[in-house]
């Protein structure tokens, strides 16, 4: 039926029941089904269709192989399939039949001339896959056909390294002291890869060649050197100005390649050269993220750790300086400080002027005390010192006396004395002998006696100590006498104080 038709019976359909419709929907379903049929046996037969998808005699042989299908195998070897080909991962035929204990298979490749010390994209060879898993069968016949006991892989490690099985691992040893094998010659050929790599290096930069060429990938001689755990070459590569944040088609920084492959003397070299150790790949992916090794986690936390503190402390410096700025005019410079190892501090100065203040020893104190004591000074022509200095007991103290000079020394007694009685005056002779108290009237008979009178001086206190002297004419004063012709006449005094 066409479209005009099931359109001229819908009138009639939606008067049925629903019972009707489901019988009327299966007659008409039977009816399409056999004219479809009719259809299809009236058509001539289609053309043959011709295969377009092929598989590689390789792949086909290394699928075989894990199949253990030895016909299939056969028949492939037969048809000049190579038995040395390989996957992506680089994994042989051979590499296969040592994980699954293939002894027979095996045997056929060995015979079809299959390489024995094959190595996949991380340096494995079947006797390293064999002695892991512990199949000491394969082992003896990968030795038998001459497998290398010494083929080192991507970390480093030797068949009999990574052997935890103890018969297996008593016929690698076994063969390997047959062979003469010392361990000098085992630790030559560990860094034997190493070795060859870093000399290619050094002949590239003798040549003058560019150390940075990149691979198809986008990964550098520092990639490779960084994921094989080739400290000298990447140390050489770094010397010569390579990059260590360079970056392959995936971003991947050479400290994304020590980290995927647990090498942490790299990771801490490459930091040191300045590598970023928060370096994210395409995906967004750290070292961290990639790292699997428990201790080469530990050093990519220490290393992000130290990072972070050095961040910090250079913060920390720009953040004082600006809160320096901030600072009110009554807080202390040293607000924060709580030693008192800066003696320039507020808080310093604040203490050293509260020990003056209880020693008595204040700045003004001790200018006063300067002023009297140059007041208590004699009257003398002489030049009378004496440093005067206060102790905590408030007493005085002569300090550095010369012995040719004469020193007023005022004790406690003394300036009691000298207060009760004003015209009583000390002094020392040059002879040191004690000074003789001197009444008023004998002060008067000495000036009717001399006719000369003391100088009533002036004297004016100086910083230092010094006084300036004046002279007031008195009556009578034999030093200003003059004679009949009007000049003056000098004459000595006689007094005992001159």
């Amino acid at each position: 039926m066409d479209h005009s038709e099931l359109i001229a019976e819908l009138p009639e359909i939606e008067r049925m029941t629903a019972q009707e419709r489901i019988a009327l929907a299966r007659d008409r379903r039977r009816l399409q089904l056999r004219k479809n049929d009719e259809r299809e046996r009236a058509l001539p037969p289609p053309r043959p269709r011709r295969q377009r998808l092929h598989f590689a005699a390789e792949v086909e042989l290394l699928e075989a192989t894990c199949r253990a299908d030895y016909a299939e195998v056969e028949r492939l070897l037969n048809e000049n399939a190579n038995p040395n080909l390989h996957n992506d991962d680089g994994l042989t035929p051979l590499h296969q039949c040592a994980i699954d204990d293939n002894q027979q298979i095996m045997l056929l490749l060995l015979d079809r001339g299959a390489n024995v010390n094959a190595q996949d994209t991380e340096q494995w060879t079947p006797l390293h896959a064999a002695a892991c898993c512990a199949h000491i069968n394969i082992v003896k016949i990968l030795i038998q056909a001459g497998a290398n006991l010494l083929a080192v892989n991507a970390e480093g490690n030797m068949p009999y390294d990574i052997c935890d099985h103890e018969e297996t691992l008593d016929v690698i040893e076994s063969e390997m002291a047959a062979r003469g094998i010392t361990q000098s010659y085992i630790d030559e050929m560990r860094g034997a890869p190493e070795k060859a790599m870093l000399d290619d290096m050094k002949m590239l930069h003798q040549q003058g060649r560019e150390l940075d060429v990149r691979a198809p990938d986008g990964s550098t001689y520092l990639h490779v050197a960084s994921a094989n755990g080739y400290y000298d070459v990447a140390a050489f590569l770094l010397t010569c100005s390579v990059s260590p944040l360079i970056r392959d088609n995936d971003f991947w920084q050479p400290v994304h390649a020590a980290a995927c492959w647990a090498q942490p003397d790299l990771i801490e070299l490459l930091c040191q050269y300045g590598g970023d150790i928060h370096a994210k790949t395409k995906n967004g992916e750290t070292p961290m993220d990639l790292c699997e090794d428990l201790s080469t986690k530990q050093v990519i936390t220490a290393l992000v750790q130290t990072e972070a503190r050095r961040r910090r402390l250079a913060f920390g410096v720009r953040d004082s300086r600006r809160q320096s700025k901030k600072r009110k005019k009554f807080e202390s410079p040293q607000q924060g400080a709580t030693t008192g190892d800066n003696p320039f501090s507020a808080r310093g100065a604040i203490r050293r002027q509260s020990l003056r203040d209880r020693s008595g020893l204040t700045p003004a104190r001790i200018e006063a005390q300067k002023e009297g004591a140059d007041i208590l000074r004699t009257w003398s022509k002489e030049d009378v010192s004496a440093d005067v200095h206060a102790s905590q007991a408030g007493s005085l103290q002569h300090q550095r006396e010369s012995p040719s000079k004469r020193v007023l020394k005022v004790s406690c007694e003394e300036q009691k004395d000298s207060i009760s009685h004003p015209s009583k005056y000390y002094f020392q002779s040059s002879q040191n002998k004690q000074a003789k108290p001197m009444s008023p009237d004998e002060w008067l008979r000495k000036l009717e006696t001399n006719g000369t009178a003391d100088d009533d001086l002036d004297t004016t206190p100086k910083r230092g100590g010094s006084t300036r002297r004046r002279q007031k004419k008195v009556p009578g004063d034999l030093s200003d006498s003059r004679n009949g012709d009007g000049r003056r006449q000098k004459s000595t005094c006689c007094c005992v104080i001159c």
